[in-house]
Parts: structure tokens; sequence; C-alpha cells
């Protein structure tokens, strides 16, 4: 396993930050949360605290960045997606201002904490704001790529990671990230299965079982969930007939939502959607509950099969 994309995001940030005075960092008491400690000793002028507030920590930022800085607001996806919801839509979004929204431990990397500290409704809030964009990157390589160019992009947007080491995906250290375009990892024309985030890893080892069975899967890293590769979707559906998304997220709203507009408006086929059920989820470790709700290579590549059996 690699390190925490929250940790290669600080880590980016911070190389950064030392010839760019205009990068500035603001937090909610996450110091620890986000891997921030270095960045505050090493920078403390370009590093705002703000404690236990993440509304006022939008406003700070959407102000600062009227002011002309580069600014990462960061804390936990839960709270910056619930609590500060307004301040994102209205100083954030409405407003236009470039700021970037790091949501750590987003999805279920709390795990044992449970539903309150669970973001599993965060993409599907924010990608309804106008003019906000939102980005999942699965592995140190994407988040690395992700974070530079997030720099100097001149839109507001919502950057969601996990809290634990991830593996990598993109193993050659090239990830070829291009805003609003989905990556193909493997392809094939039995059927397509798209995974953002954490999950994507375990999309691309079940097209390795599935291509081990002799079942040609067309893989697909859909990074950007806004804007969301259209085309890329749609080719999809014409070119491979069956379509499964997974995703660390509520099945209402996200990544299979999103897939299942873009289909049913352009070209039908079957969709099946993986993710976490109309439930508040189960308290474990972050694998344990990908487990039990079935985001596994094992349960990919089964949901896979019967699909396409069916």
């Amino acid at each position: 396993m690699s390190d925490p994309c929250r940790k290669v995001f600080t880590d980016t940030l911070l190389q950064k930050a030392y010839t760019d005075g205009n990068i500035v960092v603001v937090t909610t008491d996450a110091r620890g949360s986000v891997t921030l400690n270095r960045f505050a000793d090493e920078l403390p002028n370009q590093f705002i605290e703000v404690g236990i507030a993440e509304q006022n920590a939008i406003g700070v930022a959407a102000g600062l960045a009227a002011s002309g800085k580069k600014v990462f607001v960061c804390g936990p996806a839960c709270f910056y997606s619930a609590r500060a919801l307004e301040q994102i839509k209205v100083d954030v979004a409405y407003s236009n201002k470039p700021v970037k929204i790091i949501g750590v431990s987003g999805g279920v990397s709390y795990g044992a904490l449970g539903s309150t500290h669970h973001s599993l409704h965060d993409i599907a809030v924010m990608r309804t704001f106008p003019g906000l964009n939102v980005f999942l990157p699965c592995d140190n390589t994407q988040t690395r790529e992700l974070i530079v160019q997030m720099i100097n992009y001149r839109h507001p947007a919502y950057i969601r990671m996990g809290r634990g080491a991830v593996p990598d995906v993109y193993s050659d250290g090239n990830c070829n990230l291009t805003v609003g375009r989905a990556n193909i990892l493997l392809d094939g024309d039995d059927l397509t299965i798209i995974g953002t985030g954490e999950t994507v890893f375990y999309c691309l080892e079940a097209g390795k079982l599935l291509q081990a069975k002799g079942i040609s899967a067309r893989i697909l890293d859909m990074h950007t969930i806004k804007p969301v590769d259209r085309l890329a979707v749609i080719n999809a559906a014409k070119e491979t007939g069956r379509i499964i998304t997974v995703e660390e997220h509520s099945i209402f709203g996200g990544l299979g939502s999103i897939v299942a507009e873009i289909v049913v408006q352009n070209f039908p086929v079957p969709v099946r959607i993986i993710g976490i059920p109309d439930e508040n989820a189960v308290h474990g470790s972050s694998s344990e509950i990908f487990r039990h709700y079935g985001i596994t290579s094992e349960n990919i590549a089964n949901t896979a099969e019967k699909l396409i059996n069916n």
C-alpha cells in the first residue's frame, strides 16, 4: 500500500507553496486529520487555523480567494459537505470564487465512528451547485497530479479523498489526468465497469478477474464527477451494452445516478449500481464496510457475470 492521499496532498502543496506565497491553507482544528502539521510549522504565514468552525472557514477562504490567493480549505468531508453547505453554495459556488475544498476521510473512512462521520451524500449535493466541480482521485499519483493542476485552476472545486493508505492504480507514475475526461484502464466490449475514487482499484482488479474467464470488460476511472465525461459513458453504452458503477457513496445521487441519467437520455442499456444502500452504514473499518456492501473485486466480477448471463 502507498501513502494516504491526504498526505500526498499536503506534501505536494507544501512543495509548491515554498515558491508560491499566494498558496494559503485554511483548516478547522484538522491539522492531524489532514496531515498539515509540517505545513503549519514551516509556512505559518500561509496557514490559517479557524478552529471547529467549518462555516467560517469557507467564508474566510472565499474572501482570501477574492483577494487573489490560491486557497485550499481542508477538513473532514462529512462536516464540509453538511455543516458548511450553505456557505459553499453561496460564498464559493454562487460567488464563483476558486476555492479548493479538500474533504478528507471521505466516504466511510471514519468507519467505526458511524453515520455521523460518514460522508455518503457529498457527491449528490456538491454536483448540483452550478460552477462547483467535483473530483475523486483514486491513488497517490492521481492525487499529486490533481493538486498541481488545482493550484492555478480558476474554478471552485470539491476534492474528496480517503483516510487510509491506498493501493497504486497508476503504478507507472503517469495518470494522464485531464479534467472532465475519464481514463480507460482496460478496454473491452462485453461490458463497462466505472469506478471513482478508491473504488477504481477494485474495478481494475475485477476487470483482471473477468479477463481470466474470457470476459472483456472496459474499466473506466471517472476521477472527475463534474464536469463528467458524458462521451465516455455514451460510448460505453453503445460499444459494450452493459454498465456497472461502483462508488463509496449512497446509491442515490452519486456516480451511479449520473451514469443512469446520461444513459437513459442517450442510449438506454442495463445499468447496475454498486454502493451503499438506503440505510445507515454498518460500523467497522473501511475495508470491513466495503466487504459488507460488496465493494470488492470478487463481487464486482460476479455482478458482471450475472449481468452478461442475463
